[in-house]
This record gives C-alpha cells, structure tokens and sequence, in this order.
C-alpha cells in the first residue's frame, strides 16, 4: 500500500493531512449542528447515509424486539453502521469497541474469549465450552473458533454481560454476544466496496437483496473476499507469515408464507487459508528466580543443534522469524438454518432449526526454529452440531409479559491429533539420553490420537415481566437444562522403528523415551448433570428516560471433559461451574435524547472456575494441557457508557470498564517458569485472573459536514476516530514475571466523502495510527524462552463504497 502514496504523500505527510481534516470537519460540524438542530431517527436495519448517528436501535436481549434503554441489564451495541464506520472486519477488531469484552485470538481454536475477566482462559479443549455465549440470527455456536471468520452484512451486535442462563442457555455464565445479520428487503438494493491497503492487504465485499417472488419471498446474498500478507518474515524462506485469506458467502430467503407466518431460511459458507502461526521471539532468560542457571535452554538447546540464531531474540519488533515447519492455520464453516414467526395474535411463537460444521486443519512450528524437531504437531478438528428452539413470547401492551420455551443441542467433535518427530527430535529434547538409541525411537516416530466428545442438552426455560406500575416492573426467569457428555480419547503410535528390532534392556529404554511424551493411552469417560438457573431483575423508571435496576442472577456452565493424557491423579471429568451475581445500574437519556449515559456495578462469585492447565513434559518442549477446576473466583467491577448526539453530523461515544477480576481461592496453582525448579506449585489467591486487563477505556468520534459536490444534494465529507486503552495484563495462567504485557493503546482513523446520500463512499484510513508497539500476549517456557504476539503496525489504506 505504501505504493499507493507514494508520489503524493509519505506517511507522516498522511497522518499530518488526516489531522488537519479532522479539525476542519470538526469545526464544519460545529456550524452543522447549529442548522441542525434535532438527530434524524433510522431504523436499526437502515443504511445510514446522511451524518453518523444510528438512530434508535431495537435489540433482542430478551428474545423481543425492545429498544436498548428499556432493558434493565448491562448491554453494550454496536450497530452495522459502526462497524462500517470503523472498518472493523471480525470479532476481535470489534472487541475494541466494547471495553468489558477481551478476545485474543492466539489461533481460532485456541480463541480466548471474556467478558468482565470471566468465559474462559483456553478454548483448546474440545470437551469444554467456554463461558460466553457466541449467536448468530439465535443460532448458538458450540466452538467458539467458528465465529473467528469475517463478519460480513451486520445488523447489530449486542453483548449481553453477565449471566444470561435464562434465555439465550447453557454456558453464558459471564454473558452471550447477539449477533443478527441484515435480513432480505423487498426492495432491490446493491451495496458494494473494495478496499486496498499496505503489506498485500485487499477486501472486496458485495450485498444484493429483492423481491423473488412479488411480496412473498425476498433474497439476500452477501459475498467478502479479504487477503492479508504477514507482518513477520520468516527468514528461513523469505515469506511472509502469519497472513490470511478468508472467503465468505451467506444466501437468504425471506418467505411471507401468510399475512401472518414469516420464514427466514440462510445458508453459509466461510474459508480461511493461512500461512500461520509463528510467535515473535521476545528473549531469553537463563536464571530461575532464585538465581540457579536454567540447565538446558532454548539457547543451549540451539546451539547443540548447530543452529545460532539470525534474527536478534531481544527485538521481536524487528518482526523477524525463522521457522521450518510447513505451518498453517486452516479452516471452513458452514451451515444452514430456519427460523419461523408465527403472530398469534397475543404471542408469537419463533422456531429457531440450524445445523451446523466447523472444520480445522493446523500444524504447527514447535521449536521456533528451522530445526527439524517435529515434523508435524496440530490437532485437527471437525465439529457438528445441531439445535431447535420453540419459543413463544407475549406482544403487545399487556400486566405481564412472558417468554417461554424449549431448547435441544446436540453436537459431536472429531479431534485427531496429528505429532511426529524429525530428525533433531532426541539431540533437542535427551542430550543426556544414548543419541543413538533416542535417534531410533523418536526418527520417523509419529503418535496419533483421537479425542471424540459428544453432547446432548436438552433444557426448558420461561421469563415473566410483571408491569406492576408504569415505572415498577419485576422480570424474573428460570431455565432447567440437563445435560449428558460421553468421550473418547485413544493415543496410539502410527509410525516409527520397529524396537521388537532392539535388545531387551535398549527395547525398554526407547519405549520409555517415547512413553514420556507420548504413550499409549485410550480411555472414555463421560458424565450428566443438571442445573436450574435462573434471575431476578427489579427495574424502576425515576423518570422518563431514567431507568433504575437491580439483578440477582444463577448461573451454570456445564461440566466437561478433559480428554487427553493426563497427569497422574487429574480426573478426565470437569465440575460444573456454578455463578452467583449481583448487579445494579441505570439507564439514563436526557437533552432531548441527545445524550445517554448508563452505568452499572456488578458482583459476582464463582464456583469450580474451569480453566486450563499447562504442563511441561520433564525437560522436554512438550507439553500437557487439560482443564480443571479452580475452586473461587470472584469478579467485580464498575462499567460505564456514554453517548453524546447533538446533531446527524456529530457523535461522541466512549466506554470505561473497571474490573477487579481475582482468584479467590487458588492455592495449588502451576508455578511460574521461573520458580520451577523450587517449588511445583503457587499460592494465586488474591492475583488478577489471566487475560483480564483491570481498566479499559475507548472512545469514539464521528463528525461529517454536508458539502455541495455534485450540485444534487446528499454530499458531505466525514471523519471517524476511535482509540482504544487496554491496562497490563498477565496473558498466562502461572502468573509469570515474564508474561505480563505492559497497558497500551491504539488510535485508528478515518476520512472520507459521500456523494449523492451515500450512493459512492470514498475514505482512506490508518488502522494502529501512531504506530504504537504492542504485545497482545506473551508466553514464558521453562526452557527460558519468552514469545509472544504483536500487534500490527501501522496501516494505510483507502476503501470505496457504493450503493443503489
């Protein structure tokens, strides 16, 4: 993209004009909002074209449509059109927006997702969900991974944070994200883009909808093609790494079957492609914190190799890497759903049926060098599942309102792990070992495995809301579901010398080299339970546009399935987790709507807290993973959100969040790298959870001004401006000295033009804008070394839009 400018502008002259525009539109907008003096209304589905402001945005927290400022409960939205505004392609870019939510997206199985510090610290393990709900058009995710796909064609997208076990089910112990996509219009409409940026960066995306059939059947189809080159080179072969290239097509029919039934049918398809992932090396520490040498680090380990390392391991923003193994993070998604309304008259009842399947194909570059330790290492994936909910939900005015319904989920995970040795394998991880014993067992050595957990929920739920005055209302629900899991786990060796070759004494020695990483196991486990889960919400209007709240809510994630070779005395059967929380807030809007100011504070105590454990394998680079029970965590915290509107053409909107997320009962946790060697375990109680930044903040500025171009009317250019803070953080489970990422914050900008309302859209934007250097996470082995994940640098792009 740099291509792009160059002739017209460097990069700095680029962030110089973005900033003199800035100021020009925001006085513009100032002499705007004296002529305008009341913000224009847009449905939520609307395209706005004229100014930044949405309008008022119905959502379906509570499975009706309702506007935002009426639900008593802690809700972020974001509307399509700020998406759009802010250029955001995936649940990730759109976290940002969101203060309370934290997603890090190491790869898309192993997606972190939390809202207030809680959810989850791993998505790795197949027999557990996490503890956020992912929805699109109600249609509930099982694997979080299948959401990491663009998000293309958005309505709005609502988190819910908190316990929302009532309604949207099992496993929103900390909240659920509602995602619902434009639906097909009775009316033909196209709207396209294409964008182009730095470092091989190019999107093309398109939407169509009509009429099909007269009033009675409408289409929609949506198509985004997006590539990426990496950020880091791999010196090993001079590419790029860490790039993506993801293609994502979704049709939709909308059948007005009668004057009183509707049917949405949609379909989908997502691909992603991607040479990835690879983790910048950080550097290297060669002392335990009692000061004793580590004996056989990442860098001793090289060097025995013969390997000396071309990249300098203390500046990982050199952006440099120098792996071997043939890496990749591939995927597909696809699925098909139905959901039909049904007016009543005095209810409507909405049946929601989807099937769906998410395919993943990794490998993986252990070592993080051109060595060849393992040839391959990655765990493939290929879930399905299937869901039907009936609901029925009250309409109108009426003393009480009611939502009430059944919900059935089943889905299946095939997981077949995939580790073979190479050639370097024994001398890297045995030096102490008969090279030419450990030689025989571990070249060509391959172990597979197959880790299959299926599940079956089946749950029924209501919700009352009892108008008891105009501004008193009671809201309570109750939701029962049980739930039965059955696993397998079988590791097995698939390749390797024959050791029945070898003498009886080196035939037990090779199998004991082999059995330390990877032995022979097979088992299958399983397990039911029930919950009953339920809250109690008192809402009171002190006025008009004043809303008052308080919640009590129980909360239950299931128990799951640690399938995997587990350390000894670690059970494969995981605790449900069981949450307690207490919550109290107002919704407020005053200057004639102008402005909206909400703020809640929460409590909430955990029970068998399920999270993942890591172990190293003795002094080898493997590890154990598995998922256990913690016994106490406690998260508390205050959030707050504000809105400020005074006309079409001016929109302020920020976000804070405080979140005092900590262990509360942890006393064996894993040690810290840097303590292994004296001690196994740590005392965690009272530390901040991982992945769970205590203060984020962001803040968001639309300003346009109305301009006459075309001499017809509807022109006027625009700017967008958000920036996101993020405080240190710990990104890993022990709590390492090595692993906390310092606080930071990112500027992202937009400037551009619309003519003729909207028909073209022409802006050029810088996504990281001061180029801050940052790490997303960092990771600490017992062999000393510290990687980690940085966030992009700065890109430059432009992007064109249209419409008709």
């Amino acid at each position: 993209m740099i291509k792009l400018f160059r002739g017209i502008a460097p990069v700095v002259a680029v962030r110089s004009t973005l900033a003199a525009g800035i100021s020009v539109l925001a006085l513009a907008a100032v002499s705007a909002q004296a002529e305008e003096a009341q913000s224009e209304s847009a449905d939520s589905a609307s395209v706005v074209t004229s100014g930044p402001n949405d309008g008022e945005i119905l959502v379906t927290a509570r499975r009706r449509a309702e506007r935002a400022q009426e639900v008593p409960i802690a809700l972020s939205v974001v509307s399509g059109s700020t998406i759009e505004r802010t250029g955001a392609l995936n649940l990730v870019q759109i976290a940002n927006l969101t203060p309370s939510l934290t997603i890090r997206n190491n790869n898309a199985r192993n997606t972190f997702v939390n809202i207030r510090g809680l959810g989850s610290n791993s998505d790795q393990n197949d027999g557990l969900e996490i503890g956020v709900g992912f929805y699109i058009d109600d249609v509930y995710y099982g694997r979080i991974g299948a959401s990491q796909f663009d998000l293309i064609d958005i309505e709005r997208l609502e988190v819910l944070r908190g316990p929302q076990g009532t309604l949207f089910g099992k496993n929103t112990t900390a909240g659920a994200i509602n995602i619902t996509t434009q639906a097909p219009q009775f009316e033909t409409q196209f709207r396209g883009e294409a964008s182009y940026g730095e470092n091989g960066y190019h999107q093309v995306r398109g939407s169509l909808t009509g009429p099909l059939l007269g009033d009675s059947v409408a289409y929609r189809v949506t198509v985004s093609d997006t590539h990426r080159d990496g950020w880091l080179t791999n010196l090993y072969n001079g590419k790029k790494i860490n790039d993506f290239d993801n293609f994502s097509i979704r049709g939709q029919l909308l059948i007005n079957a009668s004057d009183n039934v509707a049917i949405r049918l949609s379909g989908d398809y997502a691909k992603q492609t991607s040479y990835s992932r690879a983790a910048s090396i950080v550097g290297q520490f060669n002392k335990y914190a009692n000061g004793a040498a580590i004996n056989n680090t990442w860098l001793q380990r090289a060097a025995r190799a013969g390997y000396t390392p071309r990249f300098d391991i203390n500046d990982p923003f050199a952006r440099e890497v120098d792996v071997e193994g043939a890496i990749q993070a591939n995927m597909e998604g696809y699925g098909l759903s139905g959901k039909l309304d049904w007016d009543l008259g005095n209810a409507v009842l909405t049946s929601v049926t989807a099937y769906r399947w998410w395919d993943w194909y990794p490998n993986n570059d252990v070592d993080n060098t051109p060595l060849t330790v393992m040839t391959l290492s990655g765990t493939t994936n290929r879930q399905r599942q299937f869901s039907q909910e009936l609901r029925l939900a009250s309409t109108g005015e009426r003393k009480l309102d009611y939502v009430v319904g059944v919900y059935y989920f089943w889905q299946v995970v095939n997981a077949l792990g995939h580790y073979a040795a190479g050639k370097d394998y024994a001398l890297w991880n045995n030096p102490t070992a008969n090279q030419t014993l450990a030689n025989y067992a571990f070249t060509g050595f391959r172990s597979d495995s197959i880790i299959e957990p299926r599940t079956k929920s089946y749950a029924a739920f209501g919700q009352l809301t009892w108008h008891a005055t105009d501004a008193f209302n009671v809201t309570a629900g109750l939701r029962f579901t049980h739930e039965r899991k059955t696993g397998l786990f079988d590791q097995y060796t698939s390749a390797g010398n024959d050791l029945s070759l070898l003498s009886a004494a080196d035939r037990i020695a090779a199998q004991k080299l082999r059995d330390a990483v990877y032995p022979q196991v097979r088992y299958t486990t399983g397990l039911k339970n029930s919950a009953l889960t339920g809250q109690i919400t008192l809402s009171y209007k002190v006025a008009p546009d004043v809303l008052t709240y308080a919640t009590y809510s129980r909360g239950s994630k299931s128990g799951g399935l640690s399938l995997g070779n587990l350390p000894a005395g670690v059970s494969p059967v995981v605790k449900p987790e069981t949450v307690d929380s207490w919550e109290v807030g107002f919704k407020s809007q005053f200057w004639d709507r102008k402005v909206t100011l909400n703020a809640a504070a929460y409590w909430t105590e955990v029970k068998n807290y399920q999270a993942a454990i890591t172990e190293q394998i003795g002094a080898t680079s493997s590890f154990v993973r598995y998922i256990s029970n913690i016994p106490g965590v406690r998260s508390r915290g205050v959030e707050v959100d504000l809105t400020v509107a005074p006309s079409r053409y001016v929109r302020l909107t920020a976000g804070a969040a405080y979140n005092d997320a900590v262990y509360k009962d942890y006393t064996n946790a894993q040690s810290a790298p840097e303590d292994r060697n004296a001690k196994p375990t740590q005392d965690l109680s009272g530390v901040q959870l991982a992945n769970a930044p205590k203060f984020v903040w962001n803040v968001g500025l639309d300003l346009a001004q109305p301009v006459n171009i075309l001499g017809s009317g509807g022109d006027e250019v625009y700017t967008r401006l958000d920036y996101t803070h993020r405080s240190s953080n710990d990104t890993s489970a022990s709590n390492s000295r090595y692993t906390k990422i310092p606080g930071y914050g990112v500027a992202n900008a937009r400037i551009g033009i619309r003519l003729n309302d909207g028909k073209f859209d022409l802006s050029v934007w810088a996504n990281n804008l001061f180029d801050k250097k940052y790490f997303y996470s960092l990771d600490a082995a017992t062999t000393g070394l510290i990687s980690g994940g940085i966030g992009d640098p700065r890109t430059i792009g432009a992007t064109l839009r249209t419409q008709f």
